[in-house]
């Protein structure tokens, strides 16, 4: 895959989202107590398409050319962004995704009205097909992280988090590629993030200038650990990828521009194993009667496990596209 060549910024976000604002939902933030504790969800699995993933497809696709015919690759929920950000558009469509993806996901592409097409057995291989055919005349791949405008409009979510909820110093993001891990840090580092609407910086002492004392806090599963392993190594790693929740956190290798901007932050990094997601996730519907895939349970996971830092974090929930039956 190809390198992105520009950096976005905290302006771009604010761009982003007066561009994407007439087809996305505003999503709710809910206030829980579990085990004595409280935190703020992000209910950002209301999205259209059922994910985040929508806000950035819309923006990099409004950004562009209206008339090219867009191809994308995904594990499922990008794929199902892109579909539906055609379909709202007045676009057309084709998305890529490995013979593994789940069934859940790959139904709801096709009813979008896009043209599925299933190849390989990893996120990589579906990937490669789909910037093969993107090279075509008339044809722009979108790709799910590693792209400008996708991060940018990604860290819409924490924006909306930030003017409902001044007092959030942490906001906890699960990871696949990076890009809502990057797109928030932006969001965190705008003028203004740091302050309350008197102004008052929020940090003790003031420190922390570049995102107000807030951290990103980006969590991945222990066997699907790309960005962690970037972090570690200094830059992004061929990593493994075997998890429940790999269908969306599947990236062999965190994207290029994900990792500039997260290694220019406050960025702390946590891992969770796959018994605690499946547990989160079924917590978080009987509590919340939240049917998320397990993905969006992956910040919940990590703030049960108490890996989570600050005093006011908040947590995205990130996608809902999985069909799944409560164990309880």
């Amino acid at each position: 895959m190809t390198s992105p060549t520009l950096t976005p910024s905290a302006s771009d976000v604010r761009a982003a989202a007066d561009r994407i604002r007439p087809y996305v939902r505003r999503t709710p933030l809910l206030d829980v107590e579990t085990g004595g504790r409280r935190v703020l969800l992000k209910l950002e699995y209301l999205q259209r398409s059922g994910s985040f993933k929508l806000r950035g497809a819309l923006n990099a696709m409004l950004s562009g050319p209206s008339d090219d015919h867009v191809v994308a690759a995904s594990g499922g929920n990008h794929g199902l962004a892109v579909a539906t950000a055609a379909s709202l558009l007045g676009m057309s469509a084709t998305v890529y995704v490995p013979r593994t993806v789940p069934e859940a996901k790959a139904r709801r592409i096709e009813a979008t009205g896009a043209r599925l097409v299933r190849h390989g057995a990893t996120f990589a291989e579906a990937a490669s097909a789909a910037e093969e055919a993107a090279a075509r005349p008339g044809h722009r791949f979108v790709h799910p992280y590693d792209d400008p405008a996708v991060v940018a409009g990604q860290g819409t979510v924490a924006a909306e988090i930030l003017a409902d909820a001044p007092d959030v110093d942490s906001v906890v993001v699960a990871v696949g590629g990076g890009g809502l891990a990057a797109g928030t840090a932006l969001a965190l580092a705008a003028p203004g993030a740091g302050t309350t609407p008197g102004g008052r910086n929020t940090t003790p002492g003031g420190r922390d200038a570049v995102s107000g004392g807030r951290r990103v806090v980006a969590v991945e599963p222990e066997h699907c650990r790309c960005l962690h392993d970037a972090l570690a190594a200094g830059g992004p790693t061929d990593s493994a990828v075997d998890s429940v929740a790999a269908s969306a956190t599947g990236a062999s290798r965190a994207g290029a521009l994900p990792y500039a901007v997260l290694a220019a932050h406050d960025v702390a990094s946590v891992l969770v194993g796959d018994e605690e997601i499946l547990a989160a996730r079924d917590l978080l519907w009987e509590q919340c009667r939240i049917a998320a895939e397990p993905a969006a349970a992956i910040p919940f996971a990590a703030w049960l496990a108490g890996r989570v830092p600050g005093e006011r974090p908040c947590l995205v929930v990130c996608g809902a596209n999985a069909d799944w039956t409560p164990t309880g």
